[in-house]
């Protein structure tokens, strides 16, 4: 296991099998999200984009009350208070930027709270797994707040437009259950088999092959976003990799040979 140096204690990362690990630490306030955690956070994906030896990372948060629970309310009024608002939203936005460049799959482990930027983050995952006891909201409205553009986009591809305009017009939380059966979640377990869970995924995924996962997620982004944004040059281009690659030689090698392939994403 490799642990990495972070700006902040607030956030941890390690690397471990294959797998990239991102902890938010701030458990003292239901783990809500500083614009220091943002900076961490920034650097740990920067970290784990740049080691091919990470097929995918994990964030999660301590603790077993939150997985966040949204930002740190404080801190940002105190900073529109300095009349620096701009500086907030602009250095979160460009750690959001960077999370947004990761290729490798991105699971959330989720136990507690997930609520307003809290659920903006596990909504940059492409897998979301939770505990019976977490919990789900958008409480924008009780705020007086807009929520992202690219979160509200992300949201009701969920879960539809309806659902999404009841969580953002009441402002409730929402137990797992609803969640999952609304598509918000890929699973829900008991509190006790959620990191089992996760592993049991991250171990799946960590064997399969880089540029296979990297295409697929790429394209479905694509496919679940704006047409117009839609670049089918860059989806055939990702397609062309996969077929030129020494990894599908190496697949199609294992498969005949009846043994587990030793994919290198290349």
């Amino acid at each position: 296991m490799t642990d990495i140096a972070l700006p902040t204690d607030l956030v941890l990362a390690r690397k471990a099998d294959g797998i990239g690990w991102i902890t938010l630490n701030n458990a003292a306030k239901r783990n809500a999200i500083t614009l220091a955690m943002w900076d961490a956070m920034a650097a740990a994906v920067t970290d784990f984009i740049n080691d091919e030896s990470v097929r995918l990372v994990v964030m999660s948060g301590t603790g077993e009350k939150s997985f966040a629970a949204g930002a740190d309310i404080g801190e940002m009024e105190r900073m529109r208070a300095e009349g620096r608002a701009a500086e907030y939203a602009a250095r979160a936005s460009a750690a959001r930027a960077v999370l947004d460049t990761l290729e490798k799959p991105l699971v959330a482990m989720i136990q507690g709270h997930c609520i307003g930027g809290g659920l903006a983050l596990a909504l940059r995952a492409d897998l979301r797994v939770a505990s019976e006891d977490s919990v789900f909201g958008v409480p924008a409205a009780k705020l007086g707040i807009a929520y992202a553009t690219w979160s509200l986009e992300r949201l009701t591809a969920l879960v539809g437009p309806g659902f999404a305009k009841e969580m953002l017009f009441t402002g409730t939380n929402y137990p797992a259950d609803i969640a999952f059966a609304r598509g918000l979640l890929n699973r829900v377990v008991p509190a006790a088999e959620l990191e089992d869970t996760v592993m049991d995924y991250a171990r799946i995924i960590a064997r399969n092959a880089p540029l296979s996962m990297r295409a697929a997620k790429i394209t479905i982004d694509q496919i679940s976003g704006d047409p117009a944004l839609r670049d089918a040059t860059r989806i055939a281009a990702l397609g062309r990799e996969c077929a030129e690659s020494e990894d599908l030689k190496e697949g199609q090698a294992a498969f005949r040979e009846k043994r587990k392939p030793d994919f290198r994403g290349r």
